[in-house]
């Protein structure tokens, strides 16, 4: 069995993949990249970003043209005050061309509020130089097949700026950690002309989550999203091939396990 190593990222998070899931063959060759929101708590009742869009820049540049649109899973209003002990708000999940990420830039609207332990609503006023969006530095490899999720963690005590005329600046602190959560299985089965259905069962955890894909035409297969753990890989056909199974299949966030060439005959 062979392991391809990818590089380790700086944290751990935790990505619920549980249940049955299907690989897409569309977006083989890319990496998963997920974007969430948490915060570290401040001493307000509501903090209201009015989050527009999510972009990524894969150049060392700053050229406005190197920035790429993520897409976002909902736009508009996340107060991060509810993303707070492990809880996390899902801005975006995307496909992205597997390579270097060298910054990320949250374009806000205009309704951004701070809540006052009082209950007053103020508006929250950005800096005249994150008109173009708040930008921040990450540096991330994206390694093909593999899924990754960025984590902005917004600091709201350093964040809110109180201005002496009563009113309230917004100058976010976020610290960013990027991290593989989600590894894969990949192999070739022969003879190609089989076709079968490849289920990977979990067997070092409860219950057993199973994923699954189907061989193509060449007989190869890949599946994305895999979670860490010992896996049962199950071969099923029909006749005159024959099921196979293979058992202690190890995957680990950062890595592809490659099973080889897998027969069914």
């Amino acid at each position: 069995m062979k392991i391809t190593r990818l590089l380790p990222f700086a944290a751990a998070a935790l990505l619920g993949l549980a249940g049955c899931s299907k690989s897409d063959d569309s977006s083989a060759g890319m990496s998963k990249f997920e974007v969430r929101l948490t915060d570290a708590p401040g001493d307000y009742k509501a903090v209201n970003l009015d989050v527009q869009q999510v972009q990524v820049h894969v150049s060392d540049d700053d050229k406005e043209e190197g920035w790429q649109n993520l897409g976002l899973i909902r736009p508009g209003i996340y107060n991060v005050m509810d993303y707070t002990n492990g809880n996390s708000a899902l801005l975006t999940s995307a496909d992205f061309p597997a390579g270097k990420i060298s910054q990320i830039r949250l374009i806000l609207g205009n309704n951004n509020t701070l809540t006052l332990r009082d209950g007053t609503v103020v508006p929250l006023k950005t800096p005249s130089g994150q008109t173009s969006g708040l930008k921040l530095k990450i540096d991330a490899v994206l390694v093909r097949d593999v899924t990754y999720q960025l984590v902005l963690d917004f600091d709201v005590a350093k964040s809110i700026v109180a201005k002496g005329n009563g009113g309230y600046n917004l100058k976010p602190v976020i610290r960013t950690v990027t991290t593989a959560v989600a590894g894969g299985i990949r192999g070739v089965v022969t003879p190609a002309a089989a076709r079968p259905l490849v289920l990977a069962i979990r067997t070092s955890a409860a219950p057993n989550d199973t994923l699954s894909t189907t061989a193509d035409a060449a007989g190869g297969f890949l599946i994305r999203a895999v979670p860490a753990g010992t896996y049962r890989v199950e071969f099923q056909t029909v006749l005159p091939y024959r099921n196979a199974t293979r058992t202690g299949v190890s995957v680990t966030n950062d890595q592809i396990t490659d099973l080889g060439s897998v027969s069914v005959q």
